[in-house]
């Protein structure tokens, strides 16, 4: 099984980091790879067990569902329930946790998955760089953060 982790400290208050990233169905307001999204079956997003359906701007179409939320603990668990590219029991973890000597904000996001060995580098660079950074780098430029 592969694990990738990454984290950023971004230099805003948790509860404003928390605010945008726990819309399981926001995704494709900050995130540069989503074109679309939608919850299935009119479900609020923020229902464990959700499952949200959202088109890549590549034209991919792929479905997750949204596993764990915790407010008191501003975290939570999704996994891919269909996906074109190769990663198979793919779990991920999205985590805050206050950096309370400056008001900012600690963000961990990691996953697990299997892949086919001869994929398992360009998955994990897919994952780490393409989703995890990608994703860091947007929510910091939505919110006008310095890099």
């Amino acid at each position: 099984m592969v694990r990738v982790l990454r984290s950023t400290i971004l230099p805003a208050p948790l509860e404003a980091v928390w605010e945008i990233l726990r819309d399981f169905n926001g995704h494709d307001q900050w995130h540069p790879a989503i074109a679309t999204s939608q919850i299935e079956r009119g479900q609020p997003a923020d229902r464990v067990g959700c499952v949200r359906k959202f088109r890549l701007e590549d034209g991919a179409e792929l479905r997750e569902q949204l596993l764990t939320l915790s407010d008191a603990d501003a975290a939570y668990s999704y996994c891919l329930l269909d996906t074109p590219v190769p990663l198979f029991n793919y779990v991920s973890h999205v985590r805050l946790i206050p950096v309370t000597d400056a008001d900012h904000t600690y963000w961990q996001w990691e996953g697990q998955f299997d892949t086919r060995p001869e994929e398992r580098d360009e998955m994990t660079e897919l994952v780490g760089s393409g989703i995890y950074q990608a994703g860091f780098d947007a929510i910091r430029a939505q919110m006008g953060l310095e890099a």
